[in-house]
């Protein structure tokens, strides 16, 4: 039990709570150089014994299996391991090394044996390293794969967050979607010959249009994190289209022309998770989703490809949000704010007034990527007024302001994945891609606001 104290207040320690004001300073972690064919995340195992999940404390590390002792043993369903010779890597973290081994086998925990990873400290429950090992012989094509922690100590000895089999290609890891370079070429082919539309004397000079929606629908689906596993997510409230389940796929999006946002060319999904008062869901009355340009230059801004993704905020913070924190819920309207929950984490509104959140995108894409492992590599907050490095591309800068129809109470809130700074939410892009492209050339490339019809 002391191991586990120990490990869990150190992820307290270095949770990071993603918040609004912080956005324009935060350089969010460059993704890792995958060379593996295949990776495996510790968590996704189809089966398991005494072994627990949770967050890692670096940032994009997403979760590792935790608490592994002698015996413990994790199952994987059909790993590809393809054929030929590979490396085979394990990220793993040790406070105590053992001494032992985590041992890759495949088809039962006592089956053959595919690779050892020798664990020694690494200096903490959430220091990681990387093991490899050499496989030069195995059994090809999908495997069940059984990971086994062996240990002739007693107690935790190690925690898991993923493994890799690189075959020698250089593939990309799965959770890694890349664009269609085809396509997008097409895409941006089609942005750079529109003609902008001229701006009318007196138009408000902000780089600017937006998508004005209604609550369309929940489900405990998250087709980002969770793709085609119904009900293994918390609950989600849903904007944009009215198709989105776990299955919802860019086809699907495309395919389904009901959306509960204006403009119907935006087909696009949006979802948060549920907010609620006393165990009584309370749906958002309206959302807007701005699209815009935090840039000195916004010209350089091109649209979304076809199919992009990405998230905001994270789900696992559980810090709380007292008066003058960061990632706030606020009061909009007259009176505003006039006290705060029991908990010092919401507010209380004037009659006059109700609950709001505005929720930031990062605004630079890496040019490459539809989506990353943890659905945020793949994009970074400008710095310095620019995009440049690994996210050399500017995106238009997504923010969602979210309402709510209650002044708010003494009780508080809570929301489906907890408390207040674990607000979050999600953008599937389903544009029409005319559409979008002519709303980024008239109104963010030429610092014009427009309206959600996309006109000025």
């Amino acid at each position: 039990m002391i191991r586990r104290s120990v490990h869990l207040s150190t992820l307290l320690a270095g949770a990071l709570a993603v918040v609004l004001a912080a956005a324009l300073s935060v350089t969010l972690t460059a993704r890792t150089a995958w060379a593996a064919a295949v990776v495996v995340q510790a968590e996704s195992y189809a089966a398991q014994s005494g072994a627990g999940v949770e967050a890692t404390a670096d940032t994009g590390g997403g979760q590792n299996v935790a608490y592994l002792a002698d015996g413990d043993w994790l199952r994987f369903d059909a790993v590809d391991l393809a054929s030929g010779p590979l490396t085979a890597s394990a990220r793993i973290a040790s406070a105590t090394g053992g001494p032992g081994t985590v041992e890759l086998r495949t088809g039962s925990p006592t089956g053959p044996l595919l690779a050892a990873f020798q664990i020694t400290p690494t200096g903490g429950w959430q220091n990681w390293a990387t093991r490899t090992a050499e496989i030069t012989t195995h059994a090809t094509g999908p495997q069940t794969l059984f990971a086994v922690v062996r240990s002739a100590a007693p107690g935790d000895f190690v925690d898991i967050n993923w493994f890799s089999f690189d075959n020698g290609t250089g593939g990309t890891a799965p959770g890694w979607v890349g664009i269609d370079q085809a396509a997008w070429n097409a895409q941006l082919a089609q942005y750079r010959a529109m003609t902008p539309a001229t701006v009318p004397a007196g138009t408000v000079r902000v780089p600017e249009f937006n998508a004005t929606c209604t609550y369309s629908h929940s489900k405990p689906d998250d087709p980002i994190v969770a793709p085609a596993l119904p009900g293994a997510s918390h609950m989600h409230s849903f904007f944009g289209n009215r198709s989105t389940d776990a299955f919802t796929t860019t086809q699907s999006l495309l395919a389904h022309q009901g959306t509960s946002c204006t403009p119907a060319k935006d087909l696009s999904a949006y979802w948060i998770p549920t907010l609620y008062q006393d165990g009584r869901a309370v749906e958002s009355d309206g959302m807007i989703v701005y699209y815009g340009s935090r840039l000195p230059d916004p010209t350089a801004t091109v649209p979304f490809p076809q199919g992009f993704r990405m998230i905001a905020g994270n789900a696992k913070s559980q810090v709380p949000t007292p008066a003058g924190s960061v990632n706030q819920f606020f009061c909009a309207g007259e009176g505003g704010e006039i006290g705060r929950s029991a908990d010092g984490n919401w507010p209380v509104c004037a009659p006059t007034a109700k609950l709001v959140h505005q929720l930031l995108f990062p605004d630079c894409w890496d040019g490459k990527h539809l989506d990353s492992p943890d659905h945020k590599s793949h994009v970074a907050f400008a710095q310095n007024g620019t995009c440049g490095g690994d996210h050399p591309v500017a995106i238009p800068s997504v923010s969602f302001v979210i309402g709510y129809p209650t002044s708010g109470s003494a009780t508080g809130f809570s929301l489906s994945s907890g408390m207040a700074s674990s607000i979050h939410g999600d953008f599937f892009n389903a544009w029409d891609n005319a559409a979008l492209g002519h709303r980024v050339r008239d109104c963010i490339a030429q610092s014009a606001k427009c309206n959600s019809a996309g006109t000025f």
